[in-house]
């Protein structure tokens, strides 16, 4: 049988980058092995499950490439096969009925009372299975539950024994019966639980490794028990370090907000081949330590044995707006946009500009030589997408910031520059050629004459003609922006108004 895998989601929220890199994951080690990823949206909590967290889930892992095949599988659509299969297992003495009476109580508490009331039976010597329901003899069983009386089902855990996997990142793993209380299946209302609807669901779609997430491993144990009742192999299984926040905390949706947010990064301008690089290598590093991979070498590279035991910790300042995310992951984007192909960055860039009005259909026809030439120019200093729409406006549109900061220091510090720039403009609408060249060879001859350094000239026409501090040669930038830009910006006086 070939390797199956799956990735399976609760739409609750939008896609939390822990869950993104389980996904990134199962698709790695699909690919590798040539078997299959496959899609399951956990939907069984139906007050907080949206169709538009679903929509988010599909358009998150289309937008780090990992395409799912086979149809995307609804849990909520399996829930009467779950609940045949819990009735099968009461049919055949492996589970029975408990006709306890159910206590009040929201589903927050359901966990935290299992956990206490296991806790308090271990100090107190009490046998996990000592539920008064767990002997009653099968014809009293059935004419109680024919009586209509309410009953929630639970699967009989033998009284000596332990459950042992070998999990493939942390290794063999044991747990005692004793430790472990008679799981329910099916609460009073015929709602199946999460252990028993998992894996219903795994065996149906002929999973063959569950990759997920380190807060499952206790789980695991349950559900081996599960699958030897049902009579099912048991797949392989590999869980993974949780990914911490920079106090050591779980990174988690409700305390950290939008930087935990797979599409976060999608909107402020991250390159997803960028992102997945960053994901992968939260937990995991190839052999050689290389850092930026292709996609076809992190197919290459990946291996479940090689993903770390102690958690990725994701290191960001939640008030501090330059290091609002992990700095590595900023400067893996920033990678990525200096060096990619500019084929394969000019289709994102123009995406960019036109969500902000800047693009001209020029640049896909006549003007398309000058567009890859000012795209290759501008990027070496960007870190996302949304910088050439941002910091690169003024190559684009006449309509552009000044920076505040840039102006102080660039312009107003000298007052001289306003006389010098105009005088600048002169001199480069005089020329016949227009180039970084000749325009090098004009602003230097003019500050010779005025006996001021050529930087001074330099920087502030940067600043002039396109409202930064920084950027790319002064004299290429005259190039890119062309004769007659470069003497009306530099004639504006804009800052000084």
């Amino acid at each position: 049988m070939s390797l199956r895998v799956r990735f399976a989601p609760s739409p609750t929220g939008y896609l939390h980058i822990g869950a993104a890199r389980s996904a990134l994951f199962n698709w790695l080690y699909a690919q590798k092995t040539g078997g299959k990823f496959l899609l399951r949206i956990e939907d069984t909590d139906l007050q907080r499950s949206t169709e538009e967290s679903t929509v988010s889930i599909i358009e998150g892992l289309k937008w780090l490439g990992l395409d799912f095949e086979e149809e995307m599988v609804f849990q909520s659509a399996n829930a009467a096969k779950h609940r045949a299969a819990a009735n099968k297992l009461v049919t055949e003495g492996k589970a029975y009925r408990d006709f306890t009476p159910k206590r009040e109580r929201d589903d927050a508490t359901v966990k935290q009372g299992v956990a206490d009331r296991a806790r308090a039976h271990a100090m107190e010597g009490v046998d996990a299975r000592s539920n008064p329901y767990r002997d009653v003899s099968k014809d009293e069983s059935d004419q109680r539950a024919a009586a209509g009386e309410p009953f929630a089902v639970r699967l009989k855990i033998p009284r000596e024994g332990k459950t042992r996997f070998e999990d493939i990142v942390y290794g063999v793993q044991d747990r005692d019966y004793s430790e472990i209380e008679d799981l329910v299946l099916l609460r009073s209302d015929g709602h199946p639980l999460y252990n028993l609807s998992v894996v219903i669901d795994d065996i149906d779609m002929g999973i063959t490794h569950v990759i997920r997430g380190q807060d499952h491993l206790t789980n695991t144990h349950k559900q081996i028990l599960l699958y030897g009742a049902l009579g099912a192999e048991v797949p392989r299984f590999a869980h993974l370090p949780l990914i911490l926040a920079p106090n050591k905390g779980k990174l988690s949706k409700r305390k950290h907000g939008e930087v935990v947010s797979l599409t976060t990064y999608r909107d402020r301008g991250f390159i997803p081949a960028a992102f997945r690089n960053f994901l992968a290598l939260l937990g995991w590093a190839p052999p050689d330590g290389k850092e930026i991979l292709s996609v076809d070498e992190l197919v290459e590279q990946f291996s479940l044995e090689a993903i770390h035991r102690s958690p990725a910790v994701f290191n960001f300042q939640e008030n501090d707006p330059r290091h609002w995310t992990d700095e590595k992951a900023l400067w893996m984007n920033a990678e990525y946009v200096r060096n990619m192909p500019v084929e394969e960055l000019l289709p994102m860039v123009k995406a960019e500009l036109r969500a902000n009005k800047l693009w001209r259909e020029e640049y896909d026809d006549n003007d398309r030589a000058w567009f890859v030439k000012t795209l290759d120019l501008i990027r070496q200093r960007y870190h996302t997408l949304k910088d050439f729409s941002e910091q690169g406006r003024a190559y684009f549109s006449d309509d552009f910031d000044f920076d505040e900061a840039a102006v102080n220091k660039n312009l107003r510090k000298d007052p001289r520059l306003r006389e010098l720039l105009p005088a600048l403009a002169d001199r480069l609408e005089e020329l016949e050629t227009f180039t970084a060249e000749t325009a090098e060879a004009a602003l230097r001859k003019l500050a010779e004459e005025s006996e001021v350094k050529a930087g001074l000239l330099i920087n502030g026409s940067r600043t002039m003609l396109t409202g930064q501090a920084v950027g790319p040669s002064m004299f290429e930038v005259f190039d890119i922006l062309g004769q007659k830009r470069s003497v009306e910006r530099s004639r504006s006086g804009v800052p000084w108004f």
